[in-house]
């Protein structure tokens, strides 16, 4: 049997090629006052898809259309001098949406007043995200505690113990 060269599995080359974009673009996002939350590379034949997904800094608040124009640009720039990606591709820049995944402290801050779906090994909460900090023993608890108050009553959260988590949009 042949052993598997991973240079030419086409998943292991998005993610280098990602890698490889996410240092390039980081701070051109951060010089727009923005955060880089992520890049995803899609290849379709000889055609590529370069999403580029970017957010406020950190707490609450909304990323508007009127924000994205000029990052845009600014990606699109250093996409054009750098010339990482080969041949011909479609890039995307936008937020991660309303109902992105929550897996960092900063995602629970800019998660601040909207409503989400916690989960943990013993339960699933859903209801609207309060608060999200860092403690002063942050290695007791994980990396901080997240705030979540459902049918009034309110829950504190170790980061940790989040399995998984996301803003929802609907009702509960």
């Amino acid at each position: 049997m042949a052993a598997h060269d991973p240079r030419k599995d086409p998943r292991k080359r998005a993610d280098v090629l990602a890698r490889s974009l996410t240092d390039l673009l980081v701070p051109v996002v951060n010089d727009a006052g923005l955060h880089l939350e992520s890049v995803e590379t899609t290849r379709a034949g000889k055609y590529s898809v370069v999403r580029v997904f970017v957010d406020l800094a950190d707490g609450p608040g909304d990323l508007d259309l009127d924000s994205l124009g000029p990052v845009t640009a600014a990606v699109s720039q250093a996409l054009d001098e750098a010339d990482p990606v080969k041949g011909q591709y479609t890039l995307e820049v936008s937020t991660p949406g309303a109902e992105r995944e929550l897996t960092t402290l900063r995602h629970f801050r800019r998660a601040v007043g909207h409503s989400a779906r916690v989960r943990t090994a013993d339960d699933e909460l859903t209801g609207l995200v309060t608060a999200a900090d860092e403690d002063a023993d942050a290695s007791e608890h994980n990396g901080g505690m997240v705030g979540i108050e459902v049918d009034g009553v309110q829950h504190r959260i170790a980061l940790g113990d989040i399995t998984e988590a996301r803003m929802v949009v609907a009702g509960f």
